[in-house]
């Protein structure tokens, strides 16, 4: 790893704790740069802007999920267990990825009009994965829902709720939460849901 590209890494990696903590809006481009221990000018070599690297996380965060979450699902697999593998890695990427969902949901609101447009357009495509998923279940009548678009943003909002309050010190184990979140989703489409089988 070039030392250019650790820096840029080490930006990304402060600007997320500090975004997740204090929101976009309270953090400016010169205490990003204090805890790289950079001058303001550093930060500017890698990033032109504070949007730019806002943009960059968000962008960055729907790769890494597409590449944990769609990239995994074997078309070849029913509706059903195509959901349930969505639905299970998308929870776990959310689970092991706090600060960068919270990000992605609460700081939409702080993108200029580019950078909107480059993010929906990453967000669109993995919602449309999902929905593809509930437009076959649909079409095979192996599924029950009326609009899988609607039901496809539905099932999103669900899963995206579980990092407001799940904590990896609380009573429930991740494993314990992502079924019930496979659960509620094959629920949701009135699909049946079978638990693993403990081995």
């Amino acid at each position: 790893m070039t030392g250019e590209h650790n820096t840029k890494n080490l930006i990304r990696g402060a600007a997320r704790r500090l975004f997740a903590e204090h929101g976009y809006n309270g953090v400016s481009m010169r205490e990003i740069a204090q805890h790289v221990g950079k001058q303001p000018g550093g930060i500017y070599n890698h990033f032109p802007n504070k949007q730019a690297i806002l943009v960059d996380l968000m962008q960055e965060n729907l790769r890494r999920a597409h590449e944990a979450v769609i990239a995994t699902i074997d078309d070849r697999l029913s509706p059903a267990e195509r959901l349930e593998c969505f639905v299970r890695s998308h929870v776990l990427h959310n689970i092991e990825n706090p600060d960068d969902i919270f990000i992605a949901y609460m700081e939409l609101r702080s993108l200029e009009p580019e950078g909107a447009t480059h993010v929906s357009k990453e967000r669109n495509g993995y919602e449309a994965a999902l929905r593809a998923i509930l437009d076959d279940g649909a079409k095979s009548s192996v599924f029950k829902l009326s609009d899988p678009a609607i039901h496809a943003r539905s099932i999103l909002s669900m899963l995206g709720g579980v990092t407001v309050w799940f904590r990896q010190s609380g009573p429930q184990s991740s494993a314990d939460v992502v079924e019930c979140y496979v659960q509620a989703a094959l629920q949701s489409v009135g699909a049946p849901y079978y638990p693993p089988i403990e081995r």
